[in-house]
């Protein structure tokens, strides 16, 4: 049986659309309040490892590297834990209020995926 598509909205300033689907035959389109501080976040974090690529480069000193290496790694896990609690506060909200198992499940496989 064919799930019937909802659409929610919610009302931020600096919002950007997405349409997800959560399983077959089932889309909704949802804003996200923190998606251009996530997107800073990554940029920040992708200009940074290009630093750490060329310290490799330029033959710095190991220890420096990884101190360096490690902020990138806390920066994404930071920009992960946003996009899970954004995530949680509108998608899986309207998720429970619609009876959505399957975007629960799907949660619950991304948190495994990205807490390791």
């Amino acid at each position: 049986m064919k799930e019937k598509a909802h659409t929610h909205d919610h009302e931020k300033l600096d919002i950007a659309r997405h349409s997800q689907s959560h399983s077959e035959g089932h889309e909704h389109k949802h804003s996200h309040e923190y998606t251009k501080d996530v997107i800073n976040r990554l940029s920040r974090a992708g200009g940074h490892l290009e630093s750490v690529k060329r310290m490799l480069e330029d033959g710095k000193d190991c220890s420096e590297v990884l101190i360096q290496l490690s902020a990138v790694i806390a920066a994404l896990n930071n920009a992960g834990k946003v996009i899970l609690k954004d995530h949680i506060e509108h998608c899986i909200v309207d998720a429970v209020e619609s009876s959505d198992k399957v975007a629960i499940e799907n949660l619950n496989k991304a948190i495994d995926r990205f807490i390791k």
